[in-house]
């Protein structure tokens, strides 16, 4: 297996080249979890995987639940199947309050102060309330604790990693909270070495090939985790040695001549979900391996090959394309069509720049 097949094998497997699933729920419970910390790119992800849907589709899963978007690994936002939000964070949440703990003190919030927040969180949102960041600060601050220099931020992830309370869905372009218990159905608990299993399993099936340090840096546990985890379904998985590292995947071959073009937003999962991202990272003087983490790209058959940009006015979408090396009359037609998609997902006219 060479760096080409790697990345033939993640296009397939992340559902960008190939399209198993219908609905939005089914893509990102496949997924495991799908980074949203930009919720407009998170959006856009899920319409490259779906090529059916749309923006409001997204937003619409948001409001009726199906989906969730919360804080669950590493720490940052991600979207998350209802259903497996409980077990993930009976797993992860350990971890992520460890990363979180020295900014945690440097802003002065110990275990009083998150046990006295969570009860007027909790107490805000009964009653199957939905309440916005400003809505909640206000009620934060009448209760005498701060918010102020990013307090509320980890205020609301400290609860979350709690299990009181998960996204709710969107006010107009605002966000807001709900009570966990009123968006997420009671499952049978699982033992940590079933969700780390299941965990696994989730990771390497839908972003495979990739290493056990690959999945440590996208689930946020520890490598002896990691490598627990990948001992537990390896007979599951197949498994390539590239250079000394073990790369574990589902099993089955992706059409070789098969082509791809699109426009991956910021921290799409076939970027952000690994440590070593060089199959995908094209060597360039400006995009590094590691901060084409922070670009949208532009992917031709699994390469980055340049950035692009967009910005909306009324009822039209503008796009630059900014590609590292001229491309062939096939390959301009192929970001061409990439770019119309992105502009149908947005139900916007298109005008490339």
């Amino acid at each position: 297996m060479k760096q080409q097949d790697i990345a033939r094998y993640r296009l397939q497997h992340q559902q960008l080249s190939q399209h198993s699933h219908k609905h939005i729920a089914d893509v990102v419970k496949y997924m495991g979890a799908l980074q949203a910390q930009d919720y407009a790119a998170a959006s856009w992800a899920l319409g490259l995987r779906l090529p059916h849907i749309t923006a409001t589709d997204v937003d619409d899963a948001l409001d009726k639940g199906s989906i969730l978007r919360t804080h669950v690994m590493r720490p940052t936002w991600h979207f998350v199947a209802p259903k497996d939000l409980r077990w993930m964070l009976d797993l992860t949440a350990g971890r992520v309050k460890q990363i979180m703990g020295t900014n945690n003190r440097k802003l002065g919030l110990d275990k009083k102060l998150f046990t006295k927040a969570n009860k007027v969180i909790v107490k805000a949102l009964e009653g199957n309330k939905q309440l916005t960041r400003s809505e909640l600060i206000a009620i934060l601050q009448k209760a005498k604790i701060p918010t102020d220099e990013n307090r509320f931020s980890h205020i609301m992830v400290m609860a979350e990693l709690e299990q009181l309370i998960c996204s709710g869905g969107k006010r107009g372009k605002q966000f807001t909270w709900a009570l966990l218990d009123d968006r997420v159905p009671a499952v049978k608990a699982i033992s940590r070495d079933q969700a780390l299993a299941k965990l696994a399993e989730r990771y390497f099936i839908s972003h495979g090939p990739a290493t056990a340090a690959d999945f440590a840096w996208w689930s946020g546990l520890t490598l002896t985790d990691a490598k627990a985890g990948v001992e537990m379904v390896k007979n599951r998985l197949a498994n390539e040695e590239i250079e000394g590292n073990t790369l574990w995947f589902a099993d089955g071959d992706p059409a070789k001549n098969k082509t791809h073009t699109c426009l991956l937003p910021v921290y799409d999962e076939y970027v952000v979900a690994y440590k070593d991202r060089s199959a995908a990272a094209a060597i360039h003087p400006g995009l590094s391996r590691n901060n084409a983490l922070f670009n949208n790209i532009i992917l031709v058959n699994g390469k980055v090959t340049g950035t692009w940009k967009r910005s909306f006015k009324q009822d039209m979408v503008y796009i630059e394309l900014l590609p590292f090396q001229k491309y062939t009359k096939a390959q301009q037609q192929a970001v061409a069509k990439a770019a119309r998609h992105y502009a149908t997902f947005h139900d916007k006219k298109l005008e490339l720049l």
